[in-house]
């Protein structure tokens, strides 16, 4: 079950943090002391609101995969929202009060969806993006390029160097982006640094080898 709670008190040691809470117009006396409920999960928000910027963000993505899916906006809107409840576990949500974070978490959910499936946007993931890291880790995911969205491989951005087999580098530390052929080459053709101010892309450290 999911209650909305308000933090009374708190008190931070080196064992960790206690929170005392209150959780309004609910009694759970019965339900904790007949199934002995020592534990609960936590979600902690920070009071700041979705900012114009994010929500401008997050309706024309609704907005073009709708186009792409046939849907309405508003259905596609809401059948988002409880794809993104199924993907991380929390409540139901509304665009127009909800957090800073929540609106960061939602906008990351529906452009992974959005590089899974394929979806073309009018403008670079990056100029969609409330947070480039996750932007560039679905990318690598779905092996779709960066820049354009297209299907991409994967480049180096740390070197394996030569005359290493591929096949045997542990490369999970380092630095990965996926590019699509085209974006590969000129990624080449004038170096990563340039490459990188051009497109205001990068190389993340990808947690699977040899993707």
């Amino acid at each position: 079950m999911y209650e909305v709670a308000r933090i009374e008190d708190f008190r931070v040691s080196a064992a960790g943090t206690e929170l005392k809470l209150f959780i309004p117009k609910t009694n759970y006396l019965e339900y904790l002391t007949a199934k002995r409920v020592h534990s609960c999960g936590i979600w902690i928000e920070d009071g700041r609101h979705i900012t114009a910027e994010q929500r401008k963000k997050i309706y024309a993505t609704i907005r073009d995969i709708s186009l792409w899916s046939g849907f309405l906006p508003e259905e596609q809107k809401e059948w988002l929202k409880y794809y993104y409840m199924l993907q991380t576990g929390y409540p139901y949500f509304s665009l127009s009060g909800c957090s800073i974070d929540t609106a960061r978490e939602f906008l990351n959910v529906i452009l992974d969806y959005v590089v899974e499936n394929g979806i073309q946007l009018p403008e670079p993931i990056t100029d969609r993006t409330d947070d480039m890291e996750q932007a560039m880790y679905s990318c690598l995911r779905w092996k779709k390029c960066a820049v354009c969205g297209q299907q991409g491989e994967i480049h180096h951005v740390d070197t394996i160097g030569m005359g290493n087999d591929r096949r045997r580098v542990d490369d999970r530390l380092y630095r990965k982006i996926c590019l699509c052929r085209k974006h590969h080459t000129e990624a080449h053709t004038m170096g990563m640094d340039c490459f990188e101010k051009k497109y205001k892309v990068y190389g993340i450290i990808f947690p699977e080898t040899q993707v």
